[in-house]
């Protein structure tokens, strides 16, 4: 009996320290989880699958831990937020429908609490504090669903938001976890001359700075700005010194019976001319000194009241714009702010290698004797282009294979061009073919709309 009673003690106290664990460790396991599930995450925000318990750098990039969000918080940023009442109307105002055929017509009756998206703009409406809100509505239901039907846009693609060339049929995320953007037909069509169009409120052009100017016909004048200075030239003094000697010569022996002396006094003038020509003569100075037999000694040694030449050197892209007998202002270093006269004499037919420059002699008028020889000049040539079709400079989009410039058309539309362009005078450009007289281009924030442009329509190539 006495060994009952003990072995049934001895079961109730290992009932009892059983029971004890039991609910003391589910009570653990309880608390364990709310842990787990309350404990703070880390991950990198360049790897998100790499997560971390605590804080510090990704093993990876070497980026900094950044804390997760949680996942109940994560929902709620995707649900709609709830704005303040609304009604249909109002929305529509908010989006500039014109209420004509706004698709927020077709349902008339929100119920308490029921939410409404937007389907222009997705902004959310609803009744937030229970009441009923109706809109009056004189459309028929089967005449607004056709309006819905046929103001519904046709989504074309999704395009990548960091990398516009990068396009889906459907929509996804990238690497980064970032929505790709819908593109729908509207935004963007081709144009007629093979170009683009985009359509941007004018709330946007605004934002970005959009500014036009119409094309139209202007009177340009190129202006050439160069340095140069006052030539001292003896070689050339001598050149034309032999020249004339050489030309005496053949005279002297016209007469003579013999062939061989003649043809050789003529071998020595052509040979004379010639070089006169290397050092940038032109015929018709050759023949005037042919005509007077006296050589230009102001080339290295000017007398009062002589006039002095100003060799200037022009750049190869500015060559054909400077013509033989155009006017020239002329400004020494040492005389600032006097100007002097002059007119281009001749151009030198071969162009310099190494500064890639060619030589312009001009005639300068030398009052009181003030420009000596090798003094520093600086020059204005200007080129009168007559009446021109001309656009700003500012218009123009230079890729380096193509001039584009962007049209402003009616609705809102900005439309691509290809251009062709002439000289540049001033802050204009000549048009040559893609413009016509009355077009409205684009002169400020053009680049932010081509930008625009290739973001809507990242197949678009340059």
């Amino acid at each position: 009996m006495k060994i009952h009673k003990q072995c049934l003690s001895v079961s109730i106290t290992v009932l009892i320290t059983f029971g004890f664990f039991l609910f003391s460790g589910c009570g653990n396991s309880k608390n364990q989880n709310l842990i787990v599930e309350n404990q703070v995450k880390y991950n990198c925000p360049m790897h998100p699958d790499y997560i971390s318990d605590k804080p510090g750098n990704c093993p990876i990039c070497g980026m900094k831990l950044v804390e997760m969000e949680k996942e109940s918080s994560k929902q709620d940023e995707t649900m709609p937020a709830m704005s303040e009442e609304k009604t249909l109307e109002e929305i529509c105002i908010e989006h500039k429908c014109t209420m004509k055929n706004c698709p927020m017509m077709i349902k008339t009756y929100i119920k308490p609490g029921e939410r409404v998206v937007c389907p222009v703009c997705g902004e959310v409406i609803g009744t937030t504090n229970g009441k009923a809100v109706e809109i009056i509505s004189n459309k028929n239901p089967k005449e607004s669903a056709s309006v819905e039907t046929k103001n519904k846009r046709k989504l074309l693609y999704y395009r990548n938001p960091m990398n516009p060339q990068e396009t889906s049929p459907v929509a996804m995320k990238d690497s980064m976890g970032m929505d790709y953007i819908p593109v729908y037909d509207e935004q963007i069509s081709p144009a007629s001359d093979g170009g683009t169009t985009v359509k941007i409120s004018p709330e946007r052009q605004q934002m970005i700075g959009v500014q036009t100017e119409t094309v139209q016909v202007r009177n340009l004048t190129k202006v050439i700005l160069v340095s140069g200075k006052i030539a001292y030239d003896p070689e050339l003094a001598i050149t034309q010194e032999e020249f004339i000697q050489a030309l005496n010569a053949q005279d002297n022996v016209k007469d003579s019976p013999l062939v061989d002396i003649i043809n050789n006094a003529q071998n020595l003038t052509d040979a004379s001319r010639n070089k006169l020509k290397l050092l940038g003569m032109t015929d018709s100075q050759i023949e005037n000194l042919k005509k007077t037999r006296k050589s230009e000694t102001n080339l290295y040694l000017p007398q009062p009241g002589d006039n002095v030449w100003a060799y200037l050197s022009v750049y190869e892209y500015e060559i054909d714009s400077v013509k033989i007998g155009e006017s020239v202002t002329i400004e020494a270093v040492a005389y600032p702010g006097e100007k002097f006269s002059g007119k281009v004499v001749s151009v030198n037919p071969v162009l310099d290698s190494v500064t890639r420059t060619n030589q312009v002699r001009v005639r300068v008028i030398n009052p009181n004797n003030k420009l000596k020889p090798e003094m520093f000049v600086n020059a204005v040539i200007n080129e009168k282009l007559g009446a021109k079709l001309a656009i700003p400079e500012s218009a123009v989009l230079d890729t380096g294979l193509r001039k584009i410039v962007y049209l402003s058309k009616p609705n809102d539309i900005l439309e691509s061009h290809e251009v062709t362009l002439g000289k540049k005078a001033g802050n204009y450009y000549e048009v040559l073919n893609g413009l016509k007289n009355g077009d409205v281009v684009v002169t400020s924030g053009n680049f932010l709309v081509d930008s625009e442009s290739k973001l809507k329509n990242p197949s678009r190539e340059k």
